[in-house]
C-alpha cells in the first residue's frame, strides 16, 4: 500500500522526501519495539499492524496507555527524539508491524521545512494528550469496574465487536487481579453486555 493512502495528509514532497530519508522495518509479534531507559533512534510511522504502548513503574508494573495502528506514529518518540532524551515507555509489537523509520537527525530538519510534517506532530501530540487525560481520569476517579468498561469500549472501538484476550492480559493492563477481571466480566455478562468464552470476549449491548 502507497503511504499516500496511509496518511493521506501528506503531499508528494514530504511523501518522497520520508521515503528517501526512511527505513522500511518490520516486527514480529511479541517483539519489543523500544524498552523504558532506551534512547530513540528513530521515530515510526506505522505501515501496518497493531502496537502495544505501557508506562512501567518503579517496582516493574505495568499500565496500558494505548495502541499505536495503521496510520499513526507515537507522540512521544517524535518529541523525545528530536530532544535526544530516552523513551520512558515500553513498546511491544500485537501483530506483525510494519513501519517506516525515521531517523532522529532528520526531525528537526522535517519540523523546519515541512509545513504538513509540523501539523502531523502537532496533531500526534493533541489527539494522544487527550487520550491519556481520559485514562488519568479512569485511574484517578474511576472505580475498577468503570475502568474495565472504558478499557473494553477502547478495544471494541479499536478492533469490532469481537476481541481476543486473556483475563490475565486484562488485569495487566489496569494493573488489577485476574480473580477481580473474571468476576467482573462474569458481572458484565450477566447483564448481557458482552459475551465471554475461552480468551474471548463478545460485545452484545456495550
Amino acid at each position: 500500500m502507497e503511504l499516500k493512502e496511509i496518511f493521506p495528509q501528506f503531499d508528494k514532497e514530504l511523501i518522497d522526501h520520508l521515503l528517501a530519508i526512511g527505513n522500511h522495518i518490520q516486527f514480529e509479534e511479541g517483539e519489543m519495539l523500544m524498552r523504558s531507559g532506551q534512547y530513540f533512534k528513530n521515530s515510526l510511522l506505522i505501515l501496518d499492524g497493531r502496537v502495544k504502548l505501557y508506562r512501567e513503574g518503579e517496582d516493574g508494573e505495568e499500565f496500558f496507555l494505548y495502541y499505536l495502528e495503521k496510520g499513526n506514529a507515537c507522540a512521544l518518540s517524535m518529541i523525545c527524539a528530536t530532544k535526544n532524551e530516552q523513551s520512558a515507555i515500553k513498546a511491544k509489537a500485537m501483530t506483525e508491524v510494519k513501519a517506516l523509520a525515521i531517523p532522529i537527525n532528520y526531525m528537526d530538519g522535517l519540523m523546519k521545512d515541512y509545513r504538513l510534517w509540523y501539523y502531523f506532530v502537532l496533531e500526534t501530540y493533541r489527539s494522544r494528550f487527550s487520550e491519556l487525560l481520559e485514562v488519568i481520569d479512569q485511574v484517578v476517579f474511576h472505580s475498577m469496574v468503570e475502568k474495565l468498561e472504558f478499557y473494553l469500549k477502547r478495544q471494541f472501538e479499536s478492533l469490532g465487536g469481537k476481541i481476543t484476550i486473556t483475563h490475565q492480559e486484562i488485569a495487566d493492563d489496569l494493573n488489577s487481579s485476574r480473580e477481580v477481571i473474571t468476576r467482573l466480566l462474569k458481572k458484565l455478562e450477566s447483564q448481557k453486555r458482552i459475551s465471554v468464552s475461552r480468551n474471548e470476549i463478545t460485545r452484545l449491548n456495550f
